[in-house]
């Protein structure tokens, strides 16, 4: 019964008069240009790490359009092969689009990932769509109603967790136990300004639609605290994450400090030398094997290891370092590479940005003592 309700609600949905993306900007400019500068905007034809990843996966099936394509109007083709990807259909090009996010009805959690379960939409009228907002204004495109879900568990439907056909998991950010409340704080921070342009209610404020993230320098460096304290041949290392979330979620990433002790001005001591996988306990990344030998993609992995920094966790890194001398500097540095290096043993990327690191938070001092 429960599979049938999910189809009639699916197909009913696909009926229903699609409102593209373009189509919000009308009544919602601000939002919509905070959306347009965000990665939900970015879509399989604009994000290369992510076409790259699928591609390889797959030439004819695209399984991540669960997520990546959520409103394609042939997504059961895209999903089983059927139908490749096409950047002339509104539907696909789209991406995780407006119409998406605010036609979730609810969440139902599943074992291999969440499920969203979309609005029945009478055909014929003009759509509803959902929010947080009490007493939405309604507009001649949609109808506007209050769903305590976007407070709760909406972010839940994508972003909670992924296993693939073995069962291994190949991305986690949230427990069961969490809302969408702390991603939405974190997240989507309250901006200047109403939601609608005409702002019929007068609200002062609403919620950004940038959604914040690794991309945004300034933003992550909030998301770890780095303290350093030196003790004769000790340096100590704490790392806090202050997010609710791991330190790495996503397959492809990985996040190391990068450690230089200097006198006179040249390095006297670095926690590596060549790559920062050296350093096993300052490198976080994810490592998969498909019947105990390594692979890169995870999409076949049977096993799965992790060195990683749980939500609200703090690990102490300890180094044997040379004495040190009054004046000697020490810098403290911790970075992402959005792809590790390890990816392009298997993929070829274009954007260097994508495999150069990226400072996330610095420490440097003299050492005075």
């Amino acid at each position: 019964m429960r599979l049938f309700l999910f189809v009639v609600l699916f197909v009913s949905t696909l009926s229903a008069k699609y409102l593209d993306n373009h189509s919000c900007k009308e009544c919602h400019e601000k939002i919509y240009e905070e959306y347009e500068s965000s990665y939900h905007a970015k879509t399989y034809f604009t994000d290369e790490l992510h076409k790259k990843i699928a591609d390889h996966v797959s030439k004819t099936k695209y399984e991540c359009a669960t997520c990546h394509m959520p409103m394609a109007d042939n997504l059961k083709d895209l999903v089983d092969g059927k139908a490749r990807p096409n950047p002339n259909n509104i539907t696909q090009s789209d991406g995780v689009s407006c119409f998406f996010c605010h036609t979730i009805a609810y969440v139902k959690k599943s074992h291999k990932f969440n499920i969203n379960i979309k609005a029945r939409q009478a055909k014929g009228y003009k759509p509803s769509l959902y929010g947080k907002l009490d007493n939405p204004d309604d507009s001649d495109k949609h109808s506007s109603l209050s769903n305590p879900i976007y407070d709760k568990v909406v972010c839940m439907g994508c972003h909670s967790h992924k296993l693939n056909d073995y069962n291994t998991t190949i991305f986690r950010a949230m427990t069961p136990k969490q809302d969408s409340r702390e991603c939405i704080k974190c997240h989507m921070p309250q901006a200047e300004g109403g939601a609608e342009k005409m702002d019929k209610r007068a609200r002062g404020v609403h919620l950004s639609h940038k959604f914040l993230g690794i991309h945004d320098k300034a933003f992550r460096a909030k998301g770890v605290d780095i303290n350093v304290s030196i003790d004769g041949d000790k340096l100590k290392v704490a790392l806090h994450n202050k997010m609710a979330h791991p330190l790495i979620i996503q397959p492809a990433r990985a996040k190391y400090l990068k450690i230089d002790i200097l006198r006179d001005g040249k390095i006297i001591w670095q926690n590596y030398n060549k790559s920062p996988k050296e350093d096993k306990q300052g490198y976080f990344a994810y490592s998969f094997k498909k019947d105990n030998h390594p692979i890169i993609i995870p999409a076949t992995a049977t096993q799965r290891f992790e060195h990683n920094l749980n939500a609200k966790e703090t690990k102490i890194l300890s180094y044997d370092i040379p004495k040190l001398q009054k004046g000697d500097k020490v810098k403290v540095a911790l970075y992402v590479q959005l792809a590790k290096q390890d990816c392009l043993r298997v993929i070829k990327l274009k954007d260097n940005n994508l495999t150069k690191p990226q400072l996330i938070k610095k420490i440097d001092f003299t050492y005075d003592r």
